[in-house]
């Protein structure tokens, strides 16, 4: 099938036209280029990562982006990622530092001997897997303020929409519900 284009993502991501409630978790561990388009930017970005990190460990590192409608920059970066797994889109109408606080949240789990490990939820091909085996409690745990979360497909033909409605979450917005029905 054939990659979407910048223009198919804009038309999911802003069905309504133009509202600055899109974002993207990038990855920069996937590719070098993405945390240097970021840096000449004009983003409104945010490492998920804090402290005074080195350099390599920043540019590896997950970040937070509003995305802008109908907007050159964005465009760019829809094309170059799509198809690529650099990262998730989400909907959340707040502000950077609180979704930042959330996603932050995400990052370490504790796996069964309760031994701290780092969770690429923001991997889409991590993502698209994971959702369908929450349950209510970490769908709520997980969405948070996010209204709705889209992963990519195996070969960028398609964005996968996950939104959580009435603790059940849809993972084609259009009626299929997938997860733990208590």
């Amino acid at each position: 099938m054939a990659k979407l284009t910048s223009e198919q993502i804009e038309s999911q991501l802003w069905p309504n036209g133009g509202t600055r409630d899109v974002w993207m978790i990038l990855d920069g561990a996937r590719d070098r280029r993405i945390y240097s388009d970021l840096t000449n930017s004009y983003f409104e970005s945010s490492c998920l990562y804090s402290g005074d990190l080195p350099y390599e460990l920043e540019a590896a590192a997950p970040h937070l982006v509003r995305l802008e409608y109908e907007d050159k920059e964005t465009r760019r970066l829809l094309s170059r990622s799509i198809g690529n797994s650099w990262g998730v889109f989400l909907k959340a109408d707040t502000s950077l530092t609180r979704l930042r606080s959330h996603l932050r949240t995400l990052l370490i789990v504790r796996d069964w001997k309760g031994s701290k490990l780092y969770f690429r939820y923001y991997d889409p091909r991590v993502l698209r897997a994971y959702l369908p085996t929450c349950t209510t409690e970490e769908l709520k745990s997980v969405f948070g303020p996010i209204k709705q979360f889209w992963t990519e497909d195996r070969d960028g033909s398609e964005l996968l929409p996950f939104a959580l409605q009435n603790g059940r979450l849809l993972k084609r917005v259009v009626e299929e519900v997938v997860g733990d029905p208590s």
